[in-house]
């Protein structure tokens, strides 16, 4: 499509705030020339923020904000206040057509709630879902959804979710049809919950859909790299994905422990360091920084509240490329192709 993207940044969100997310915002305008940039927040410390990277100064505006949403706010005190915060100022600026996207390291309930709120969900999607890259042994990462913004979720439900992170898929690693499962506890057809099975047959008899469907998977097959989208509903993803993230700090910690335990084995960490930072750049989370809410009449990236500005530009990336490459767009067309979902739900029910 090749628009100039124009991102809104929540300047305020994440742990550091506003120093970060400008960083983060420079390091992402040094690779690409054309992004645009609206600072929400406090425009004294945005301002502070800006000295230091003149070559943002050119590319962006300053939106001030006299609130901030706190971490631990619950998402309906969030939105009551959201006309000041920085956080709905960020999402509101995409409501009203002045930036495409915005991006936010803030507290993620609260983002899912002012973003639902003002963009509303697509039509014939009827949730909204939290899609993340996640790592894999393979070169490229696996989409996952819903990461933990719908706790239960139906049949159709995970068939929308299927459509709207195979797009994402499609985006993200240019796949014509990327290999769609859902996440179950088993993979032969009669294992799992009543909703599971039905959107299996939904998904099986959608013909025409741009991806690749082949029934369920397990968790452990998460981290393999054989499929390219896993859906699920928010509850189950969400213990998945901190289970995940817990695995992995757990194998790190446990790697430096041993290696520091004794001389000999000192050596060994100094032999083996190489590979150990393959490790550690794989399971950074800043390499795969960006959980984008999907389903929404704009595009709401969540960047994690202890990214650093490499991991900011990640997210600052991800939101320019679903609006480059139209997700909106490229979701609506695959919807209007699943016509016979009702017919697939009464025959599972």
């Amino acid at each position: 499509m090749g628009m100039r993207p124009r991102i809104a940044i929540d300047a305020m969100g994440g742990d550091e705030g506003a120093r970060i997310m400008v960083a983060g915002a420079a390091l992402a305008r040094h690779r690409h020339e054309g992004f645009q940039f609206l600072f929400v927040g406090d425009e004294t410390r945005i301002r502070e923020a800006l000295k230091n990277h003149p070559n943002l100064n050119a590319a962006s505006e300053i939106l001030h904000a006299d609130d901030i949403v706190s971490a631990d706010a619950k998402p309906s005190q969030a939105l009551r206040s959201s006309k000041k915060t920085s956080m709905g100022m960020a999402v509101n600026a995409v409501k009203i057509g002045e930036v495409s996207a915005a991006v936010s390291a803030g507290n993620t309930g609260a983002l899912m709630a002012i973003s639902k709120l003002a963009l509303r969900t697509m039509p014939g999607i009827d949730r909204p879902a939290l899609a993340a890259l996640l790592p894999t042994m393979k070169d490229s990462d696996v989409v996952m959804l819903d990461l933990g913004a719908n706790a239960e979720c139906d049949s159709r439900n995970l068939v929308q979710f299927a459509v709207m992170g195979a797009a994402y898929s499609r985006i993200m690693h240019g796949f014509e049809k990327p290999l769609v499962k859902l996440l179950n506890i088993g993979t032969e057809d009669a294992k799992g919950t009543g909703t599971i099975q039905g959107a299996a047959q939904a998904l099986y008899q959608a013909d025409g859909l741009a991806m690749n469907f082949q029934g369920f998977t397990e968790a452990d097959k998460i981290s393999t790299g054989d499929v390219d989208v896993i859906v699920t509903d928010g509850f189950s993803g969400n213990i998945a994905l901190k289970a995940l993230e817990g695995t992995a700090r757990f194998v790190t910690d446990l790697l430096r422990r041993s290696f520091l335990s004794s001389l000999r084995s000192k050596i060994g960490f100094l032999i083996s360091r190489p590979a150990t930072e393959m490790l550690r750049n794989h399971l950074d989370p800043n390499n795969h920084n960006g959980a984008v809410f999907l389903g929404l009449n704009g595009v709401v990236v969540k960047s994690h509240g202890s990214a650093d500005e490499k991991g900011v530009a990640n997210a600052v990336e991800v939101a320019a490329r679903l609006v480059e490459d139209s997700i909106l767009e490229r979701i609506s067309q695959d919807l209007a192709k699943i016509g016979p979902l009702e017919v697939a739900e009464a025959a599972a029910k």
